[in-house]
């Protein structure tokens, strides 16, 4: 049963590579796949958040943004990391071209930034992370939709490395 959300409070851009860390660090093992959904508007901190958590994960390298390229793929050990930004695309037809479905194997996470882009063409997602501005930092809601999501997010309420960077922590 999905667990009610998680809203932090950002206080810089450096927190927000944190949470994407502490994201990393928190994930289940992924036995089929895992999705995380990423919206906020320009500039929120959806890509830099992605960027740390696949570092996290092992991610070396250059870590593209896939705004351009609209798909990236990370091999990280048993894990496979697909990072994808639909900001770009119009519509569910073109998302069915870039065959995100066919890419779902077991061990696959799924970051898509800018979901409502390719909405009733995407898998569902497990976690949804919300990032937007507040006064000088950002806010962060993080909502499990699955039941794998709610143990994701269950982890994450636990990890205290991000407690010296986030205050109001609900």
């Amino acid at each position: 049963m999905p667990d009610s959300p998680l809203n932090l409070r950002l206080a810089d851009a450096a927190a927000t590579d944190v949470l994407g860390d502490a994201l990393a660090q928190a994930l289940p093992a992924v036995a089929g796949s895992a999705v995380l959904y990423l919206k906020g508007e320009l500039g929120a901190g959806k890509t830099s958040c992605a960027r740390s958590l696949l570092r996290a994960l092992g991610a070396s390298g250059l870590i593209r943004s896939p705004t351009f390229t609209l798909v990236e793929t990370y091999r990280l050990g048993a894990l496979t990391c697909v990072h994808v930004d639909l900001y770009r695309l119009q519509g569910a037809a073109a998302v069915d071209e870039l065959g995100l479905r066919d890419l779902l194997n077991p061990g696959c996470l799924l970051l898509v930034e800018w979901p409502e882009r390719g909405a009733g063409a995407l898998p569902p997602a497990d976690v949804e992370l919300t990032l937007g501005y507040a006064e000088a930092g950002r806010e962060a809601r993080l909502r499990a939709h699955t039941d794998f999501g709610a143990a994701w997010l269950g982890n994450l309420r636990f990890n205290t490395r991000i407690e010296p960077y986030v205050s109001n922590l609900t």
